[in-house]
């Protein structure tokens, strides 16, 4: 064990030692070399050290450099070198972190790492919280919460009586309401399209003006930080004033646009976030710990655990807070050990830095982008731009070329009808030279593109 965890060790350095001189897609030839994998399943097996060699020879050439700093893609974030040097220590610790008494550290690290985030992002202090894979399934746990709390009051056990029967319960979201929460309410029996949607300005804000006057009845409405395209914010404060005359509950989708609660330049986007009821954010996105982690808040942590706790024989009350009683898993990974590292290494102003520069590149992209010519077509308001080099034909032209090229990769969106390229900046790693360097590229590929018309 101890060589096989010292040459995973050195493999893995070198691995992201080698991120700033690669291409960020994975090429043909190393694509091709995934064939190795494919082979029968051997009766005998074979040593660890071959097994470790094969995936770092054949593997490690096939990933997408998303740890480096020119991977623009989706909102992906890296991973800083302390949670990854945690996760390592957590892995060998190999804790199932479901109950205290199954890992005490994993349960302590859980409660004070959940106490540092509600602190940084200025929610209410009785505020509880669980760890989760990802923004998609931290909804789905708040807005559980949301269901159980709702329907309790009117008298409704939906845990035990399921749906079937109950009393309709309205939800509200904006025409620009991530697939997510379509998935999440899908999952809790509320159905995606059984909805009120809102319209939405020009950047993908829901417009407060436009909500629904409603009778009575339960009402839960979905709010964003962060447009996936735009970064563009929903009004939280108005439509926590129109919530409170229906008496409805508030959930913020911020997957990524939460972090701007920890950076007093960005902060004013999130007004009256602590307003809402329940909120739903990723550490691997703009905290930059390894995949995967997702994590959810409630306000009223009775809801929380009424929706989520587990009951057996086997499982007596603790009188300790354990972890699985707030979350859909059981089993889980000790995700909060990879976030406790991040926020005690950076600190409060490490946070706010890491997100500061995020968006002072975006803008910068944005600005010269604009400057050549080509039509950005959101404010530049977070870590989010949104380019488009011409007609459709011509955007995807430079993007597939800009993909293909290997110096950055971004995707391609829809938006407001046109086909554009988005670039989303989430990765501590990226700095000005990466930015330089990303620039050169998309003004030489789109110049060429133009040329090609």
């Amino acid at each position: 064990m101890h060589d096989l965890l010292l040459d995973a060790a050195r493999r893995g350095i070198r691995y992201r030692d080698s991120l700033a001189a690669r291409h960020v897609a994975p090429t043909p030839q190393a694509l091709a070399g995934l064939d190795r994998f494919r082979e029968p399943f051997d009766r005998h097996g074979c040593a660890a050290s071959t097994v470790l060699a094969l995936l770092d020879e054949a593997g490690s050439p096939a990933t997408v450099a998303s740890a480096g700093g020119r991977y623009f893609g989706f909102v992906n974030g890296s991973s800083l070198p302390i949670t990854v040097a945690a996760n390592w220590l957590a892995t060998a610790w190999d804790q199932n972190a479901a109950l205290a008494v199954m890992s005490p550290v994993a349960a302590t690290l859980e409660e004070v790492a959940l106490g540092w985030l509600v602190e940084l992002f200025g929610l209410p202090p009785e505020t509880a919280g669980t760890f989760v894979t990802g923004a998609t399934l931290a909804s789905f746990s708040a807005l559980a919460a949301a269901r159980h709390e709702l329907l309790r009051r009117t008298g409704w056990d939906v845990e035990a009586d399921g749906l079937f029967g109950a009393p309709p319960l309205t939800v509200v979201v904006g025409e620009e309401a991530h697939a997510s929460i379509g998935r999440a309410l899908s999952l809790l029996g509320l159905g995606r399209e059984r909805v009120l949607r809102v319209a939405t300005d020009g950047h993908g804000r829901m417009r407060a003006d436009a909500l629904p006057q409603l009778g009575t009845g339960p009402t839960l409405v979905c709010v964003q930080a962060g447009n996936v395209n735009t970064g563009a914010f929903d009004p939280i404060d108005a439509i926590c004033d129109w919530a409170g005359r229906h008496d409805a509950w508030v959930h913020v989708d911020g997957a990524f646009g939460l972090w701007a609660a920890a950076t007093p330049t960005l902060s004013h986007l999130t007004s009256g976030l602590g307003r809402a009821d329940s909120w739903a954010t990723d550490g691997h996105k703009w905290l930059n710990v390894p995949y995967d982690c997702g994590i959810a808040f409630v306000r009223n942590e009775e809801s929380l655990r009424a929706a989520m706790a587990l009951s057996a024989a086997y499982l007596p009350p603790s009188g300790l807070r354990d972890p699985m009683h707030y979350g859909p898993d059981a089993s889980r990974r000790a995700r909060a050990i990879d976030v406790w590292a991040a926020l005690k290494h950076l600190g409060r102003d490490g946070v706010a830095d890491l997100v500061t520069r995020c968006c002072r590149h975006a803008a910068r992209i944005g600005r010269e982008l604009a400057a050549a010519g080509y039509e950005v077509l959101n404010d530049v308001v977070l870590n989010q731009v949104l380019v488009a080099f011409g007609d459709d034909a011509r955007t995807l032209r430079v993007i597939d070329a800009l993909q293909r090229d290997g110096t950055c990769w971004c995707g391609v969106s829809r938006w407001q009808g046109r086909t554009v390229m988005r670039i989303s900046v989430s990765s501590w790693a990226t700095t000005d030279a990466d930015v330089d360097q990303a620039l050169q590229a998309m003004l030489a590929l789109g110049r060429r593109g133009n040329a090609d018309a």
